[in-house]
C-alpha cells in the first residue's frame, strides 16, 4: 500500500497538468463492477477557476530521464522523488472511490528508464484496473512520446481519453527547453490515435473502442516567445488535423530558475483570453486571422469577439429579427445557446429588447451592435461603445472567471459563452 509521503510527492508533482477533463465518455459499469464512467456516472466538481477535480491526478513516478527546462520533476531538479506500482496505484483508485472521494483517475508519469518500460507500466496498471479490480469508471491516461505503439494503442482501448502534451507552440522552442522531445515524437501518436478511433467509428466497434472521450493537449503559455496568433493557428491546425476534444492553455509560472525562461509568469489574463479566442474558434465559426494575426497577441482591454466587432463596426448594428444565425454569433453579448434561441423564438413573434433580456443576452453588451423592431439603444460613437465595453469588461479582466460568481460572469465561465 502506498505511504501517505509517496501520495503527497506524486500527487503536488501532477498539479501541472490542466489537460484533463471527465466529460464525453459512455462508458457504462457492468454487472459485479464498481465504477461508471457514462454521463449520468461522473460527478464533476471544479474549483474556483474551473478546474475539473472529481478525477484522482497522480504520477506513476516523477524520477524524469529527460531534463525540460520548465519542469519541475526534470532530471537537474532538486525535489523529492518517489514511485508507485500499478497494484499501489489500482489499490489506492478503488479506496477512493469506495470513499467517493473520487469518480474517475487521471494517471501520468514522468519517464523514468525509458520510454517503452514507462508507457508499459502505465498500460499494465490500466488493463488491471479493468480486468482485475472490474474498474469501468473514467481514466485519462497521459501517452509517453517515443514510446512503442503497440502499448500506446492497447491502452487506448481500456481507457477513455489519452493526451499527447505540445508542450511548446513550435519546434524551435521545443528544441530550446525540451530538447529529448521532438514534434514528431508528439504528433505521430496523436495521429495514430485519430485514425484508430475513426476506424473504430467506420466500422462500428462497439466493445473495447479506442478512447470513446477523445483527445487532448495541452501548451504551456509564455515560456516561450511565440505570439497568440501562432498559437491560435497551432491550435486550429490540430483540431482540424488531429480532431480533438479540447486543447488546454497553462500560463506559465517561474516554478524552476534557468537563464532560458522568463523571470515572470505570462498571467492568467492571458491564459483567459486564448480560451476565448479557442471558444471562438470551436463554436462561433470564427478563424484565426480573424481574430488574431500571426505575430499580434489577443487584446487585454477586451474579449476576443469584442475586439473583432469593434475593428469590423462598418458591419453592424444588424436588425436582430433578420440577421442571420451566423452573424447573430458574432455578436458581443449573443452566445451560441442564445442565438439559437433568438432564431427559434423570432419564427413566432418579433422580439425586442425586454424578449432579449427575458433570454439572458449580455445586453450592456449586445445593445451596441444589434436594433429590435428598427430601434437602438446603443452608443452612437466608437469612442462611447469602447468605454462602454471596457467599463463591461472590468470584472472579468484581473483573474480568470469563477462558476461560483454571483454576478452575470457566471454563466459565462460554465458555457464559453462571450
Amino acid at each position: 500500500m502506498i505511504d501517505e509521503q509517496r501520495l503527497e510527492i506524486l500527487t503536488e508533482s501532477a498539479k501541472y497538468d490542466v489537460s484533463c477533463s471527465s466529460s464525453g465518455s459512455n462508458r457504462a459499469n457492468r454487472a459485479g463492477g464498481i465504477g461508471n464512467g457514462s454521463a449520468g456516472g461522473i460527478c464533476h466538481s471544479f474549483t474556483p477557476d474551473g478546474r475539473c477535480i472529481s478525477l484522482l491526478k497522480i504520477l506513476m513516478s516523477n524520477e524524469c530521464i529527460y531534463d525540460c527546462e520548465y519542469c519541475p520533476n526534470r532530471r537537474s531538479a532538486d525535489v523529492r522523488r518517489a514511485r508507485i506500482t500499478p497494484d499501489e496505484i489500482c489499490e489506492l483508485v478503488i479506496n477512493f472511490y469506495k470513499r467517493n472521494y473520487i469518480e474517475g483517475l487521471f494517471l501520468s508519469s514522468a519517464v523514468f528508464e525509458s520510454p517503452d518500460k514507462t508507457m508499459e507500466l502505465l498500460y499494465e496498471t490500466v488493463l488491471k484496473l479493468r480486468k482485475v479490480y472490474n474498474f469501468n469508471g473514467y481514466i485519462h491516461l497521459k501517452g509517453i512520446p517515443h514510446s512503442d505503439y503497440t502499448a500506446v494503442i492497447k491502452a487506448a482501448r481500456l481507457v477513455d481519453r489519452m493526451s499527447y502534451n505540445v508542450e511548446l507552440p513550435s519546434e524551435k522552442s521545443l528544441k530550446l527547453l525540451a530538447p529529448q522531445k521532438t514534434k514528431q515524437s508528439l504528433l505521430i501518436p496523436m495521429k495514430g490515435l485519430k485514425d484508430a478511433i475513426i476506424y473504430d467509428k467506420e466500422n462500428k466497434v462497439r466493445k473495447n473502442r479506442v478512447l470513446p472521450a477523445g483527445q487532448t493537449t495541452q501548451m504551456i503559455i509564455g515560456a516561450s516567445p511565440e505570439s497568440d496568433g501562432r498559437i491560435l493557428k497551432l491550435t486550429e491546425s490540430l483540431y482540424r488535423n488531429m480532431n480533438l476534444k479540447r486543447v488546454y492553455y497553462s500560463s506559465y509560472v517561474p516554478v524552476v530558475q534557468s537563464s532560458k525562461l522568463p523571470a515572470i509568469g505570462a498571467g492568467l489574463l492571458r491564459e483567459h483570453r486564448l480560451y476565448q479566442a479557442d471558444w471562438l474558434i470551436r463554436f462561433y465559426g470564427f478563424n484565426v486571422d480573424e481574430i488574431c494575426g500571426e505575430d499580434e497577441n489577443l487584446s487585454k482591454e477586451y474579449d476576443p469577439k469584442c475586439a473583432w466587432a469593434l475593428r469590423n463596426m462598418h458591419l453592424f448594428p444588424v436588425e436582430i429579427n433578420t440577421a442571420p444565425l451566423e452573424m447573430l454569433l458574432r455578436v458581443p453579448g449573443i452566445g451560441a445557446r442564445s442565438a439559437y434561441r433568438i432564431t427559434e423564438a423570432r419564427r413566432f413573434a418579433k422580439l425586442d429588447f425586454d424578449n432579449l433580456a427575458k433570454m439572458r443576452i449580455v445586453l450592456k453588451r449586445a445593445k451596441h451592435f444589434i436594433t429590435c423592431k428598427g430601434k437602438f439603444y446603443g452608443s452612437q460613437s466608437a469612442a462611447q461603445i469602447k468605454t462602454s465595453l471596457l467599463v463591461a469588461g472590468s470584472s472579468e479582466v484581473s483573474e480568470q472567471l469563477s462558476m461560483f460568481s454571483e454576478t452575470s460572469t457566471a454563466l459565462s465561465a460554465l458555457t464559453g459563452e462571450i
